[in-house]
């Protein structure tokens, strides 16, 4: 077994990288994840790789674009707003059923906001980061060792469905240190794809690589054919953690950060005889559903804690059917959810329970 090394997050994302076999990173310098870029730049030219630091993010995600044609494993990472301006090249990417891994460690907003913690971009990510018909896989990693196995589990599915996967960490993710034991190199796979954009030295057809269709009913054909892919990610590929689920009459459901203070909080509200329990979801996209939905015959209410002004609330609400009420514990602006603020929530819905 490999030891453990102290890591901030943001640099045990972007070893892992390496790790899984990425050779091409393009990105552009913003708090709360500039680490990734730094990192790559050191890294990068000492094992061949390429590092190159765009004019803008826009340039950024075009020129992951580029080489995730060849099928080459390709990256870039941001934060919020940064990602706001990657949005039209990853409906490209989507668009050309191209897998890339978008790295997102997520700042307070709208506009610039500030450099603090948030996770405001929910919906951004989860409802498909662009123009269109499309989503993105979402991983929602919730330890600087997440951090680092969620990058390698990110670039896997991309590959597997031709498709982006965004790695959506909120700043404390990224800035925290922790010991993390780093993913084993992955040994790529070096059969040429057969759609990849490499050249056919006049051996084979001409590969395309597009996402522009003229005929109504060809775009119909494709998005449809797409989304028989979405439905099998969302039966195949849904991860979550479930904690003290066994007898709870509460359920929490929360990710990042704010599911690691939710635990204490829980732990807190047992000792005082409130039976809670939490659903992490671990993929935002694909979200957990079923769970939910399982979870919603059971408990009496749920609460959704996260640094937003109840952006998944919304997806919890959907997924149990409105069984049950669905309370919300939001810090915004920057501010992390302290375990007092989750404690009260508990109580307070233990209290509405009983009426």
């Amino acid at each position: 077994m490999q030891e453990k090394v102290l890591m901030k997050g943001n640099e045990a994302l972007a070893e892992a990288a390496i790790l899984a076999g990425c050779r091409h990173y393009f990105g552009y310098p913003i708090t709360p994840q500039t680490e990734v870029a730094a990192y790559m730049s050191k890294k990068m030219p000492k094992i061949g790789g390429v590092f190159l630091q765009a004019e803008s993010e826009i340039a950024a995600i075009n020129m992951v674009y580029g080489v995730a044609a060849t099928g080459k494993r390709a990256m870039t990472s941001s934060s919020s707003p940064g990602i706001a301006l990657k949005c039209e090249g990853i409906s490209y990417l989507a668009g050309s059923d191209l897998p890339a891994l978008i790295v997102n460690v997520q700042r307070g907003g709208p506009g610039l906001g500030g450099i603090q913690p948030s996770q405001s971009d929910y919906f951004l990510a989860t409802r498909g980061p662009g123009h269109g018909d499309f989503h993105v896989i979402v991983l929602a990693p919730a330890s600087v060792q997440e951090m680092a196995d969620m990058t390698l589990k990110g670039f896997e599915l991309a590959d597997k469905y031709r498709m982006p996967c965004m790695l959506l960490a909120d700043g404390t993710m990224g800035q925290m240190m922790e010991p993390v034991v780093l993913p084993d190199p992955v040994e790529i796979d070096s059969t040429p794809k057969d759609w990849a954009v490499t050249g056919t030295e006049c051996k084979r057809e001409h590969h395309i690589v597009n996402s522009l269709y003229l005929s109504p009913k060809k775009l119909e054909d494709i998005n449809l054919e797409r989304y028989e892919r979405y439905k099998k990610i969302e039966e195949e590929e849904c991860l979550w953690e479930e904690f003290m689920m066994e007898d709870a009459d509460i359920c929490i459901v929360s990710c990042g950060i704010t599911a690691r203070v939710s635990r204490n909080a829980i732990l807190e509200a047992r000792k005082q005889g409130i039976k809670v329990g939490m659903i992490r979801p671990i993929t935002l996209w694909p979200f957990p559903k079923k769970p939910l939905l399982a979870a919603a015959d059971k408990v009496k209410s749920f609460i959704s804690v996260e640094l937003n002004m109840g952006q998944m609330k919304e997806d919890i609400e959907l997924a149990i059917r409105c069984k049950k009420p669905v309370y919300g514990c939001t810090r915004v602006g920057g501010m992390i959810t302290t375990v007092d603020d989750i404690l009260a929530s508990i109580k307070e819905a233990a209290e509405k329970g009983e009426e």
